[in-house]
C-alpha cells in the first residue's frame, strides 16, 4: 500500500501542495503565489491557466521534496477557492476568459434586478444561498454575454463551465473528467440543495445552458487517475471539497452541532447540521459540507470579510505595528481595550447583516486611547463578528456550541483565542495540526482508497494543541455584546446616509 496523501489546496492567492502521512502529519509541503488581476475598481480576475501551472508545479515540487516516487502516493484529494468561475473550450482545453473570483462585485447590480424581481426567496429555498454577486451564477452569465460567440458557443456544448475544482481535474486527467463535487455545486447558485441536482428553474432564471455543466459527484471516491506523463505514474484522484467545507472535515467535526472557525483573511464559521439542510431566519447560508456515499451532510456557514485582514491594516494603513506578529504583544500591554470598539467594515458587512453600505468606525475614544488600545480591540473585533455567527447559528439550529474548534493564521494568537472563548463563554480549541483544509481533502481522498478506514478513525485522530476556557462573568460578556451592537449599529448604511 502506497504510505502517503497528496493534497492540492487551490487559494485564493497561492497553489500549494502538501504530503500527509497516516497520522495526518505533514511530510513536505510547496506553495507559490499567483498575480492577482484588478481590471477596475471592484473587478477580481484570476489567470486560470497560471493557476494550472502554479499547482501541477508546487504538486511535482512536493512529491520531489519528500523524496517519493509518484507510485508511494495513494490517492490525490483537491481543495479550492469556492465561487471562482471558469469557462473553457472543450476542443482545445483554453479558457475564453480570466477567471471570474469571488471576491468579485460586477455583477452586483444585476443581482439588485434580480431582488427588485421577487427572486431572492426562490433562490434562498432552492440552493440556502443569499442572493449575492459572490457566488457563481450571475458570473457565469456575465462570461456568456460578454465573451464574443461565448453563448453560441454554450448552446452547441463547446464549452465547459467549472469552478477551480473542475478545472484542475479537468487538466489532471488530461480533459477526461468534467466533474465537481457537491460541496462546490451548492456555491454555484444554480444546484439545488434539497434533490442534489442542477436546477432546471434557477438555469432558466440566470440564462446558464445546462450542456456546460460539470457531474456532480460525491466529495470522497476515486473519480479517475491523473494524465500518462504528468506526474511520472498515473495516481488516482479521490477527494474534492470547498476549502471551508474541507477544513471542517479536516478539523473532524464530524457530528450534528460541531463548528469550527477559520481565521484568515477573514472569518468562515460552519456548524454541521449533518443530514438537515437548516434553513437560515438568521441570514446565514445552508451549504452542502460534503456527501459521502451520495450522502448529503450539510451546514450553516457565516463569513466576517475582515477578520486578520484588520491587523494587516494596523501594520499598512495606520503603521503602528511594524509585523502582523507584533499586534499580540502590543495589545497585551493594556489590560483591555479602555472601552474602544473597532468595527472593521472595510468593504461592508458579511453575516447576519450582509451590508455592503455599512463602513468601518472606531467608537469610544478619549485622550487616554493608545494605539495598544486600539489594537486590543482590533482583536476583539475579530472575536465579537465569530460571537455574532455563533449566536445566529444556535437560533437557526436549535443548538448550543459546546466547543469551537479554530485554525488559520490568526488562530495562533493567544490573546484573541482567549477573548473569543471568554465572549463565547464555551470552550475554544486549537488543533496540534493547523493546516486543516488541506488535511481535510487529504482525509477525503484517503477514505475513498482504504488509506484510512472511515470517519470515526479520523475523528480518533484529531489531537487538541490548546484549550482556552472562558473566564469572563456572564453579566460582563452581556455587557460588551451589547456595546460592540451598539457600535455595528453606528457603522451601518454609512455610505447610504452620506448620498
Amino acid at each position: 500500500m502506497p504510505q502517503y496523501i497528496l493534497a492540492l489546496d487551490q487559494g485564493t492567492t497561492s497553489s500549494r501542495a502538501i504530503v500527509f502521512d497516516q497520522l495526518g502529519n505533514i511530510k513536505a509541503q510547496a506553495q507559490k503565489e499567483f498575480h492577482q488581476l484588478f481590471p477596475r475598481p471592484g473587478l477580481v480576475e484570476h489567470d486560470a491557466q497560471e493557476i494550472w501551472s502554479t499547482q501541477i508545479g508546487v504538486a511535482q515540487e512536493a512529491i520531489t521534496q519528500a523524496r517519493l516516487r509518484p507510485s508511494d502516493i495513494a490517492a490525490i484529494g483537491i481543495t479550492n477557492q469556492r465561487e471562482t468561475v471558469v469557462i473553457w473550450e472543450r476542443a482545445s482545453g483554453k479558457p475564453i476568459h480570466n477567471a471570474i473570483v469571488w471576491q468579485d462585485r460586477r455583477t452586483a447590480g444585476w443581482c439588485d434586478q434580480l431582488k427588485a424581481a421577487g427572486k431572492e426567496e426562490l433562490i434562498q429555498q432552492k440552493t440556502g444561498l443569499i442572493l449575492d454577486a459572490y457566488f457563481s451564477g450571475t458570473k457565469v452569465k456575465w462570461i456568456l454575454d460578454n465573451v464574443q460567440g461565448a453563448r453560441e458557443k454554450a448552446e452547441k456544448g463547446e464549452l465547459a463551465f467549472g469552478t477551480l475544482d473542475s478545472w484542475l481535474v479537468y487538466n489532471l486527467t488530461g480533459g477526461e473528467l468534467h466533474i465537481t463535487d457537491a460541496s462546490n455545486a451548492s456555491r454555484t447558485m444554480l444546484y439545488n440543495i434539497h434533490t442534489g441536482e442542477w436546477d432546471d428553474e434557477l438555469l432558466a432564471l440566470l440564462d446558464v445552458p445546462r450542456g456546460i455543466l460539470p457531474e456532480v459527484r460525491n466529495s470522497s471516491e476515486v473519480y479517475g487517475e491523473t494524465a500518462e506523463g504528468l506526474l511520472g505514474s498515473r495516481i488516482k484522484i479521490a477527494g474534492i471539497a470547498g476549502d471551508q467545507q474541507s477544513a471542517t472535515f479536516g478539523q473532524a467535526c464530524l457530528e450534528r452541532g460541531m463548528a469550527k472557525n477559520t481565521y484568515g483573511t477573514g472569518c468562515f464559521l460552519l456548524m454541521n447540521t449533518e443530514s438537515d439542510a437548516v434553513p437560515s431566519q438568521n441570514r446565514l447560508l445552508t451549504t452542502v459540507a460534503w456527501q459521502l456515499g451520495g450522502e448529503r451532510t450539510y451546514a450553516l456557514e457565516g463569513g466576517v470579510f475582515v477578520g486578520g485582514a484588520v491587523v494587516q491594516w494596523l501594520r499598512d494603513g495606520l503603521g503602528i505595528i511594524r509585523s502582523s506578529g507584533d499586534v499580540e504583544t502590543l495589545a497585551a500591554s493594556v489590560p483591555d481595550s479602555g472601552g474602544v470598539f473597532l468595527v472593521p467594515a472595510f468593504v461592508g458587512l458579511g453575516a447576519p447583516y450582509w451590508d455592503p453600505y455599512a463602513r468601518g468606525s472606531m467608537l469610544g475614544l478619549t485622550r487616554g486611547s493608545t494605539a495598544a488600545h486600539i489594537a486590543r480591540a482590533a482583536l476583539e473585533a475579530v472575536a465579537y463578528q465569530s460571537a455574532e455567527l455563533v449566536a445566529a447559528m444556535e437560533k437557526d439550529s436549535g443548538v448550543t456550541l459546546r466547543e469551537l474548534r479554530v485554525d488559520g493564521g490568526a488562530s495562533n494568537n493567544d490573546l484573541m483565542m482567549q477573548f473569543q472563548a471568554d465572549i463565547l463563554g464555551v470552550p475554544v480549541v486549537r488543533p496540534k495540526i493547523t493546516e486543516t483544509t488541506a488535511l481535510g481533502a487529504a482525509y477525503l481522498a484517503g477514505l475513498a482508497v482504504g488509506y484510512w478506514q472511515d470517519t470515526s478513525e479520523i475523528s480518533a485522530q484529531w489531537q487538541e494543541e490548546r484549550r482556552f476556557e472562558p473566564q469572563m462573568e456572564p453579566a460582563e460578556r452581556g455587557a460588551r455584546l451589547a456595546k460592540w451592537k451598539k457600535a455595528v449599529e453606528r457603522s451601518r448604511a454609512w455610505e447610504d446616509a452620506d448620498a
